[in-house]
Protein backbone atom coordinates (compact mmCIF):
# COMPACT_ATOMS: atom_id res chain seq x y z
CA UNK A 1 0.00 0.00 0.00
CA UNK A 2 1.56 3.69 -1.10
CA UNK A 3 1.98 5.72 2.13
CA UNK A 4 -1.38 8.43 0.45
CA UNK A 5 -3.52 5.27 0.46
CA UNK A 6 -2.42 4.27 3.91
CA UNK A 7 -2.69 8.12 5.18
CA UNK A 8 -6.52 8.06 3.41
CA UNK A 9 -7.23 4.55 4.90
CA UNK A 10 -6.97 5.83 7.92
CA UNK A 11 -8.61 9.02 7.42
CA UNK A 12 -11.70 7.33 6.10
CA UNK A 13 -11.63 5.03 9.47
CA UNK A 14 -12.22 8.37 11.37
CA UNK A 15 -15.89 9.05 9.80
CA UNK A 16 -18.79 8.02 11.00
CA UNK A 17 -20.03 4.16 9.48
CA UNK A 18 -16.85 3.79 7.72
CA UNK A 19 -14.24 2.49 10.57
CA UNK A 20 -13.56 -0.88 9.65
CA UNK A 21 -14.34 0.52 5.33
CA UNK A 22 -11.12 -1.12 2.93
CA UNK A 23 -11.21 1.68 -0.14
CA UNK A 24 -11.62 0.20 -3.36
CA UNK A 25 -10.01 1.97 -6.69
CA UNK A 26 -12.17 3.24 -8.68
CA UNK A 27 -11.60 4.70 -12.41
CA UNK A 28 -9.30 7.77 -12.36
CA UNK A 29 -9.11 10.71 -14.72
CA UNK A 30 -6.93 12.82 -16.94
CA UNK A 31 -5.62 14.47 -13.63
CA UNK A 32 -3.55 13.46 -10.53
CA UNK A 33 -6.59 13.10 -8.83
CA UNK A 34 -7.53 9.73 -7.34
CA UNK A 35 -10.88 8.15 -6.63
CA UNK A 36 -11.63 5.28 -4.15
CA UNK A 37 -14.65 3.83 -3.35
CA UNK A 38 -15.77 2.97 0.45
CA UNK A 39 -19.05 1.37 1.89
CA UNK A 40 -20.91 1.71 5.00
CA UNK A 41 -22.23 -1.75 6.97
CA UNK A 42 -25.84 -0.42 5.84
CA UNK A 43 -24.50 -0.83 2.03
CA UNK A 44 -24.32 3.21 1.53
CA UNK A 45 -20.99 3.66 -1.03
CA UNK A 46 -18.99 7.20 -0.59
CA UNK A 47 -16.77 8.23 -3.39
CA UNK A 48 -12.89 9.62 -1.55
CA UNK A 49 -10.95 11.66 -3.99
CA UNK A 50 -7.46 11.86 -3.27
CA UNK A 51 -6.10 14.95 -4.98
CA UNK A 52 -2.36 15.54 -3.68
CA UNK A 53 -1.95 19.03 -2.18
CA UNK A 54 1.07 19.98 -4.08
CA UNK A 55 -0.65 18.78 -7.40
CA UNK A 56 -4.13 19.90 -6.76
CA UNK A 57 -6.26 22.14 -4.58
CA UNK A 58 -9.67 21.20 -3.73
CA UNK A 59 -11.19 24.45 -2.01
CA UNK A 60 -12.51 25.61 -5.94
CA UNK A 61 -13.92 21.54 -6.26
CA UNK A 62 -15.52 22.48 -2.46
CA UNK A 63 -16.58 26.10 -3.01
CA UNK A 64 -18.19 25.32 -6.14
CA UNK A 65 -19.97 21.69 -5.33
CA UNK A 66 -21.57 23.16 -1.92
CA UNK A 67 -22.68 26.52 -4.27
CA UNK A 68 -24.02 24.98 -7.19
CA UNK A 69 -25.76 22.15 -5.01
CA UNK A 70 -28.09 24.67 -3.36
CA UNK A 71 -28.63 26.39 -6.50
CA UNK A 72 -30.27 23.19 -7.83
CA UNK A 73 -27.26 21.35 -9.76
CA UNK A 74 -26.94 17.58 -9.17
CA UNK A 75 -23.14 17.76 -8.25
CA UNK A 76 -22.12 15.50 -5.66
CA UNK A 77 -22.44 16.56 -1.61
CA UNK A 78 -19.24 16.90 -0.23
CA UNK A 79 -19.48 14.82 3.31
CA UNK A 80 -15.95 15.05 4.94
CA UNK A 81 -12.73 16.85 4.17
CA UNK A 82 -8.97 17.09 4.94
CA UNK A 83 -7.41 19.87 3.19
CA UNK A 84 -3.99 19.24 4.34
CA UNK A 85 -3.99 16.29 2.71
CA UNK A 86 -6.21 16.68 0.02
CA UNK A 87 -8.81 14.02 0.55
CA UNK A 88 -12.44 14.80 0.28
CA UNK A 89 -15.22 12.38 1.00
CA UNK A 90 -18.27 12.59 -1.68
CA UNK A 91 -21.32 11.23 -2.44
CA UNK A 92 -21.06 8.00 -4.94
CA UNK A 93 -23.10 8.78 -8.50
CA UNK A 94 -22.16 5.23 -9.46
CA UNK A 95 -19.95 4.33 -12.32
CA UNK A 96 -22.61 4.43 -15.48
CA UNK A 97 -20.38 7.36 -17.54
CA UNK A 98 -23.24 8.71 -19.91
CA UNK A 99 -20.38 8.32 -22.68
CA UNK A 100 -21.17 4.04 -22.73
CA UNK A 101 -25.17 4.96 -22.69
CA UNK A 102 -25.20 6.94 -25.61
CA UNK A 103 -26.31 5.48 -28.47
CA UNK A 104 -29.09 6.53 -31.75
CA UNK A 105 -32.01 5.79 -29.84
CA UNK A 106 -31.56 7.19 -26.28
CA UNK A 107 -29.06 10.33 -27.36
CA UNK A 108 -31.56 13.06 -27.90
CA UNK A 109 -33.23 12.34 -24.51
CA UNK A 110 -30.10 12.19 -22.81
CA UNK A 111 -28.43 15.51 -24.11
CA UNK A 112 -31.70 17.23 -23.34
CA UNK A 113 -31.01 16.19 -19.87
CA UNK A 114 -27.27 17.31 -20.60
CA UNK A 115 -28.72 20.79 -22.19
CA UNK A 116 -31.39 21.89 -19.09
CA UNK A 117 -28.49 21.17 -16.93
CA UNK A 118 -26.71 23.02 -18.45
CA UNK A 119 -28.49 25.83 -18.29
CA UNK A 120 -28.82 25.66 -14.35
CA UNK A 121 -25.54 26.09 -14.36
CA UNK A 122 -25.39 28.83 -16.38
CA UNK A 123 -27.84 30.35 -14.56
CA UNK A 124 -25.82 30.04 -11.02
CA UNK A 125 -25.23 33.27 -9.02
CA UNK A 126 -21.58 33.98 -7.68
CA UNK A 127 -20.39 32.02 -4.82
CA UNK A 128 -19.68 34.50 -2.05
CA UNK A 129 -17.10 32.86 -0.39
CA UNK A 130 -15.03 31.78 -4.15
CA UNK A 131 -15.54 34.01 -6.77
CA UNK A 132 -15.40 31.90 -10.38
CA UNK A 133 -12.07 33.01 -12.06
CA UNK A 134 -12.50 35.04 -15.19
CA UNK A 135 -11.73 33.00 -18.65
CA UNK A 136 -9.23 35.73 -19.74
CA UNK A 137 -7.20 36.48 -22.82
CA UNK A 138 -3.81 34.81 -20.63
CA UNK A 139 -5.67 31.51 -19.75
CA UNK A 140 -7.21 31.29 -23.42
CA UNK A 141 -3.86 31.57 -25.03
CA UNK A 142 -2.02 29.05 -22.68
CA UNK A 143 -4.85 26.77 -23.85
CA UNK A 144 -3.95 27.29 -27.70
CA UNK A 145 -0.86 26.82 -26.77
CA UNK A 146 -0.52 23.36 -26.03
CA UNK A 147 -1.88 22.57 -29.60
CA UNK A 148 1.42 23.78 -31.02
CA UNK A 149 3.90 22.84 -28.44
CA UNK A 150 2.33 19.26 -27.12
CA UNK A 151 1.10 18.06 -30.47
CA UNK A 152 2.46 19.65 -33.09
CA UNK A 153 5.89 20.24 -32.27
CA UNK A 154 6.76 17.32 -29.45
CA UNK A 155 3.58 14.54 -30.58
CA UNK A 156 4.12 15.29 -34.47
CA UNK A 157 7.92 16.21 -34.14
CA UNK A 158 7.04 18.70 -36.81
CA UNK A 159 9.48 21.96 -36.50
CA UNK A 160 7.17 25.08 -37.89
CA UNK A 161 8.80 27.44 -39.98
CA UNK A 162 8.35 31.95 -39.03
CA UNK A 163 5.71 31.79 -41.82
CA UNK A 164 3.27 28.74 -39.80
CA UNK A 165 3.89 30.12 -36.46
CA UNK A 166 2.85 33.43 -37.73
CA UNK A 167 -0.33 31.81 -39.23
CA UNK A 168 -0.93 29.85 -35.90
CA UNK A 169 -0.55 32.93 -33.70
CA UNK A 170 -2.98 34.79 -36.17
CA UNK A 171 -5.52 32.09 -36.14
CA UNK A 172 -4.93 32.48 -31.74
CA UNK A 173 -5.83 35.68 -31.92
CA UNK A 174 -8.75 35.25 -34.03
CA UNK A 175 -10.38 33.02 -31.96
CA UNK A 176 -9.55 34.64 -28.49
CA UNK A 177 -11.42 37.94 -29.59
CA UNK A 178 -14.08 35.49 -30.33
CA UNK A 179 -14.31 33.78 -27.12
CA UNK A 180 -14.14 37.23 -25.05
CA UNK A 181 -16.91 39.02 -27.62
CA UNK A 182 -19.42 36.19 -25.80
CA UNK A 183 -21.92 36.88 -23.22
CA UNK A 184 -20.40 35.86 -19.79
CA UNK A 185 -21.94 32.77 -17.93
CA UNK A 186 -20.19 30.12 -14.95
CA UNK A 187 -17.94 27.44 -16.76
CA UNK A 188 -18.18 23.72 -16.29
CA UNK A 189 -14.87 23.82 -18.53
CA UNK A 190 -15.18 19.98 -19.37
CA UNK A 191 -18.79 19.09 -19.39
CA UNK A 192 -18.73 16.07 -21.59
CA UNK A 193 -20.13 12.69 -21.80
CA UNK A 194 -17.41 11.55 -19.47
CA UNK A 195 -18.06 13.59 -16.86
CA UNK A 196 -21.23 12.99 -16.84
CA UNK A 197 -23.10 10.14 -14.71
CA UNK A 198 -26.00 8.24 -15.52
CA UNK A 199 -27.77 8.51 -11.79
CA UNK A 200 -31.45 7.02 -11.98
CA UNK A 201 -33.76 9.22 -14.25
CA UNK A 202 -31.23 12.19 -14.05
CA UNK A 203 -27.66 12.91 -14.61
CA UNK A 204 -25.06 13.51 -12.03
CA UNK A 205 -22.07 16.13 -12.76
CA UNK A 206 -18.59 15.70 -11.69
CA UNK A 207 -14.74 17.17 -12.28
CA UNK A 208 -16.19 20.72 -12.23
CA UNK A 209 -13.39 22.20 -9.89
CA UNK A 210 -11.93 24.07 -13.07
CA UNK A 211 -14.70 26.44 -13.07
CA UNK A 212 -14.52 29.54 -14.38
CA UNK A 213 -16.61 33.04 -16.11
CA UNK A 214 -16.41 32.87 -19.74
CA UNK A 215 -18.27 32.09 -23.08
CA UNK A 216 -21.75 31.01 -22.97
CA UNK A 217 -21.05 28.32 -26.24
CA UNK A 218 -17.57 26.51 -23.89
CA UNK A 219 -19.46 24.03 -22.03
CA UNK A 220 -22.32 23.66 -24.87
CA UNK A 221 -19.61 22.61 -27.80
CA UNK A 222 -18.10 20.18 -25.53
CA UNK A 223 -20.73 18.11 -25.11
CA UNK A 224 -22.54 18.34 -29.23
CA UNK A 225 -18.77 17.95 -30.19
CA UNK A 226 -17.61 15.69 -27.82
CA UNK A 227 -13.69 14.70 -28.41
CA UNK A 228 -14.70 11.33 -27.34
CA UNK A 229 -18.09 10.73 -29.29
CA UNK A 230 -19.12 11.99 -32.91
CA UNK A 231 -22.81 13.24 -33.69
CA UNK A 232 -24.28 13.85 -37.11
CA UNK A 233 -24.02 17.59 -38.01
CA UNK A 234 -27.88 17.60 -38.42
CA UNK A 235 -28.16 16.29 -34.52
CA UNK A 236 -25.43 18.57 -33.56
CA UNK A 237 -27.00 21.67 -35.17
CA UNK A 238 -30.41 20.82 -33.62
CA UNK A 239 -28.68 20.81 -30.23
CA UNK A 240 -27.45 24.19 -30.48
CA UNK A 241 -30.65 25.71 -31.41
CA UNK A 242 -32.44 24.36 -28.82
CA UNK A 243 -29.83 25.68 -26.36
CA UNK A 244 -29.70 28.88 -28.49
CA UNK A 245 -33.76 29.16 -27.38
CA UNK A 246 -33.61 27.58 -24.00
CA UNK A 247 -30.76 30.21 -22.88
CA UNK A 248 -32.20 33.15 -25.01
CA UNK A 249 -35.45 32.61 -23.03
CA UNK A 250 -33.61 32.57 -20.16
CA UNK A 251 -32.23 35.79 -21.14
CA UNK A 252 -28.61 34.60 -20.53
CA UNK A 253 -27.99 36.69 -24.40
CA UNK A 254 -29.92 38.23 -27.44
CA UNK A 255 -28.29 35.96 -30.01
CA UNK A 256 -29.59 35.15 -33.54
CA UNK A 257 -29.56 31.80 -35.02
CA UNK A 258 -26.95 32.83 -37.13
CA UNK A 259 -25.33 34.71 -34.30
CA UNK A 260 -25.04 32.07 -31.88
CA UNK A 261 -23.85 29.16 -33.96
CA UNK A 262 -20.40 31.37 -35.11
CA UNK A 263 -20.12 31.51 -31.71
CA UNK A 264 -20.26 27.85 -30.96
CA UNK A 265 -18.19 27.00 -33.97
CA UNK A 266 -15.37 29.65 -33.10
CA UNK A 267 -15.05 28.65 -29.78
CA UNK A 268 -15.26 24.91 -30.45
CA UNK A 269 -12.13 25.43 -32.31
CA UNK A 270 -10.29 27.06 -29.51
CA UNK A 271 -11.94 23.82 -27.09
CA UNK A 272 -10.62 21.68 -29.93
CA UNK A 273 -6.82 23.11 -30.18
CA UNK A 274 -6.53 22.82 -26.14
CA UNK A 275 -7.49 19.17 -26.14
CA UNK A 276 -5.66 17.96 -28.53
CA UNK A 277 -2.53 19.78 -27.09
CA UNK A 278 -3.82 18.31 -23.50
CA UNK A 279 -4.42 14.48 -25.30
CA UNK A 280 -0.68 14.67 -26.73
CA UNK A 281 0.87 16.08 -23.20
CA UNK A 282 -1.31 12.87 -21.19
CA UNK A 283 0.63 10.51 -23.82
CA UNK A 284 4.08 11.71 -23.83
CA UNK A 285 4.18 13.52 -20.19
CA UNK A 286 2.04 11.06 -18.54
CA UNK A 287 2.66 7.86 -19.98
CA UNK A 288 -1.51 7.80 -20.71
CA UNK A 289 -0.88 6.60 -24.33
CA UNK A 290 -4.85 6.16 -24.62
CA UNK A 291 -5.74 9.08 -25.10
CA UNK A 292 -4.12 9.39 -28.51
CA UNK A 293 -6.89 7.80 -30.06
CA UNK A 294 -9.15 10.39 -29.38
CA UNK A 295 -6.47 13.17 -31.53
CA UNK A 296 -7.85 12.48 -35.22
CA UNK A 297 -11.33 12.64 -33.89
CA UNK A 298 -10.70 15.77 -32.62
CA UNK A 299 -8.44 17.47 -35.25
CA UNK A 300 -11.28 16.60 -37.13
CA UNK A 301 -13.85 18.76 -35.62
CA UNK A 302 -11.01 21.43 -35.74
CA UNK A 303 -10.47 21.02 -39.99
CA UNK A 304 -14.69 21.17 -40.57
CA UNK A 305 -15.07 24.28 -38.43
CA UNK A 306 -12.05 26.17 -39.92
CA UNK A 307 -13.16 24.74 -43.24
CA UNK A 308 -16.69 27.09 -42.74
CA UNK A 309 -14.64 30.35 -41.92
CA UNK A 310 -13.35 32.26 -44.92
CA UNK A 311 -11.34 33.95 -42.39
CA UNK A 312 -9.26 30.74 -41.38
CA UNK A 313 -9.18 29.42 -45.04
CA UNK A 314 -5.13 29.07 -44.72
CA UNK A 315 -5.33 28.00 -41.30
CA UNK A 316 -7.72 25.28 -43.04
CA UNK A 317 -5.45 24.71 -45.64
CA UNK A 318 -2.24 24.26 -43.47
CA UNK A 319 -4.37 21.93 -40.76
CA UNK A 320 -5.18 19.40 -44.44
CA UNK A 321 -1.65 19.73 -45.76
CA UNK A 322 0.12 19.54 -42.82
CA UNK A 323 -1.08 18.28 -39.66
CA UNK A 324 -3.71 15.36 -40.63
CA UNK A 325 -1.09 13.57 -43.04
CA UNK A 326 1.48 13.50 -40.05
CA UNK A 327 -1.46 12.23 -37.80
CA UNK A 328 -2.23 9.76 -40.44
CA UNK A 329 1.70 8.67 -40.66
CA UNK A 330 1.88 8.16 -36.91
CA UNK A 331 -0.84 6.48 -36.75
CA UNK A 332 0.79 3.77 -39.05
Amino acid sequence: MDSRLAALTAWVAQQPGLESAQPVAVSGDASFRRYFRVTRPDGRPFIVMDAPPEKEDVRPFIAVAEHWREEGVNVPAVHARELEQGFLLLDDFGDTLLLGELNDDNVDSYYGKALNALSGIQQTSEPNDYPLPSYDAALLDREMALFRDWLVEQQLGLTLSDQEHCLLDTTFALLKEAALAQPEVPVHRDYHSRNLLVVNDDLGIIDFQDAVRGPVTYDLVSLVKDCYIRWPEARISGWIENFRQMTLDAGIHRADAETFRQWTELMGMQRHLKAAGIFARLAIRDGKSRYLEDIPRTVGYLAEASARQPALRHFNEWLEARIIPALDKKAS
